[in-house]
């Protein structure tokens, strides 16, 4: 298993997730709303809203699983938060970074990961929207555009914009 490494502006990363005041706040339904969404757009039993700090990820809003955060040393998003484009892991039993990782090992047995970056106005990405199944599979080029319009939905809910009107028009381009 390799763990992820820290991202080249790391400090300036984390004062920018520091100064939403997010972490360990309770659950709230305009992300809630959204993971439900990914879960069902993209046929998967787990769909994240996913913040990472100095040890771990936390995550502000969950659907289909029951932990509230997993250490950042085995996280997907750790990788994730280090790349432009979204991190698509098609089998994570082929990938040397993550076939002995617990999360692939041992529950939820993770096979198949796709996250976009929350990159906030700065630039700094604090977090992933992800969506995780236990069977390896492909995103398509339509699947990967949505992914990433509903990253960008959620992170400026994150800043406290209002983005319900992007995510009414992502969702209608569902078909």
């Amino acid at each position: 298993m390799q763990e992820p490494f820290l991202h080249p502006e790391e400090e300036k990363r984390l004062k920018t997730l520091r100064d939403l005041l997010i972490l360990d706040t309770e659950p709230e339904q305009r992300f809630d709303v959204l993971t439900q969404y990914a879960a069902e757009l993209f046929e998967v039993p787990i769909a994240l809203v996913s913040l990472v700090d100095e040890n771990r990820q936390w995550f502000k809003s969950r659907c289909g699983l029951d932990a509230t955060e997993t250490p950042r040393s085995i996280s997907f998003c750790g990788h994730a938060i280090l790349e432009k484009e979204p991190l698509v892991i098609n089998n994570a039993l082929e990938d040397p970074r993550f076939f002995d990782n617990p999360l692939v090992a041992n529950d939820p047995h993770i096979r198949f990961y796709a996250g976009a970056q929350l990159p906030m106005d700065n630039g700094m990405p604090v977090g992933t929207l992800c969506i995780i199944g236990p069977n390896p599979r492909q995103l398509s080029d339509w699947e990967l555009g949505h992914l990433k319009d509903l990253a960008k939905v959620v992170a400026k809910e994150l800043q406290g914009i209002d983005a319900s009107t992007e995510f009414m028009q992502s969702a209608a381009r569902k078909d």
